[in-house]
């Protein structure tokens, strides 16, 4: 399993391209389409899916023009934030055509990995982590030493405290992947981050 950071946008959004096997995922294109493709072009694989963490418009504006270039490339998000046409924070319905939806508990395969869908809501009703190998990533939910905000349309601070909860308690380390800023992993974050700590009640 390879993975791939791109930051891109005007804030930075981590754009993440992972490939196993020869099969590419794109995660989170949030922004510079022209950009995510000539990387693409340097690849030997085929991209099979555009992962999405979340619906909000800096991680989801490209997703348009690599549908467009890549036809065949499956788009999924979760459906509780594929709604909001025309919205800056959910813009993504009605621009593609398409689109698939997948949970809590769904599993894609990609090549020999399996990657599977954790329902991670707060930051937004349709918020995912993504677990592959041993790799999360975690969007807007889990960063590195902070966590997502809650006061945009559809976030809860106690849904975000019971997803960080849940992540911290799954079992071994993985490496953290965030939507923002720095990459992490889970036992630093067990041990310094206050947030996970107080959604693990750890105070």
């Amino acid at each position: 399993m390879k993975v791939k950071m791109m930051q891109v946008g005007p804030i930075g959004t981590n754009c993440y391209i992972l490939e196993h096997d020869k099969k590419i995922a794109v995660i989170d294109p949030g922004d510079e389409g022209v950009r995510i493709l000539a990387e693409l072009g340097k690849m030997e694989g085929q991209v099979e899916y555009i992962l999405l963490t979340h619906g909000h418009y800096d991680h989801t504006t490209a997703v348009p023009e690599l549908h467009a270039a890549l036809p065949e490339a499956r788009i999924y998000i979760h459906r509780a934030d594929a709604n909001g046409a025309g919205s800056r924070l959910f813009p993504l319905a009605g621009q593609v055509d398409g689109l698939l939806f997948y949970g809590e508990g769904d599993t894609l395969p990609l090549g020999t990995l399996t990657i599977e869908v954790l329902h991670t809501p707060g930051h937004s009703p349709g918020s995912v982590t993504l677990k592959a190998g041993d790799a999360l990533f975690t969007g807007d939910t889990l960063f590195a030493g902070d966590c997502g905000r809650t006061d945009l349309r559809g976030g809860s601070w106690e849904e975000i405290l019971a997803s960080l909860g849940r992540l911290g308690r799954l079992e071994g380390n993985f490496h953290v992947l965030p939507g923002h800023m720095d990459t992490s992993d889970l036992d630093t974050e067990r041990q310094v981050n206050p947030y996970l700590r107080q959604g693990m009640g750890l105070g």
